[in-house]
């Protein structure tokens, strides 16, 4: 098997668009993500507890949105790139039966001697809105590898 190259940052143009990502979201997705990242808080795993909540069902978790989101920025990338940050926010919830779709932007470039760093922005929303907004940054190497 072999991985898909990655992005050669000679390529990029500052306004790029990153390729659309639709994710679709059901409660084993939920509840896998939320016993992935030991977050055990009731909303994320129990219906009836969510709905005492105030929500009509559980609803994923921030640190599941943050491992979606690295994971949208490095299947654009490819698997040399490293990302050094991502700063999110939430807006509306996510919740079974929602499709979830990232779009992202080029924002900055900055082109060093053995690596250009890359600054995104990007968001996810679904059918209530924005569940996701922020920005992101990667490094990839100046010569592109396979």
């Amino acid at each position: 098997m072999s991985l898909p190259a990655t992005i050669d940052p000679a390529t990029l143009h500052i306004g790029d668009s990153l390729p659309e990502w639709a994710i679709d979201i059901n409660a084993t997705r939920i509840v896998a993500g939320a016993i992935a990242t030991r977050d055990f808080m009731p909303v994320h795993h129990d219906r009836t507890y969510a709905n005492t909540q105030g929500a009509p069902d559980v609803f994923m978790n921030i640190l599941s949105d943050t491992a979606y989101t690295s994971r949208y920025l490095t299947d654009w990338a490819g698997p040399n790139a490293m990302v050094r940050k991502v700063a999110i926010r939430l807006g509306v919830p996510v919740f079974p039966g929602h499709t979830l779709t990232y779009t992202g932007e080029i924002a900055a470039l900055d082109i060093g001697d053995s690596e250009t760093t890359v600054e995104i922005t990007l968001r996810a929303v679904n059918e209530l809105g924005e569940h996701v907004g922020g920005t992101a940054t990667l490094s990839l190497p100046n010569v592109a590898t396979s």
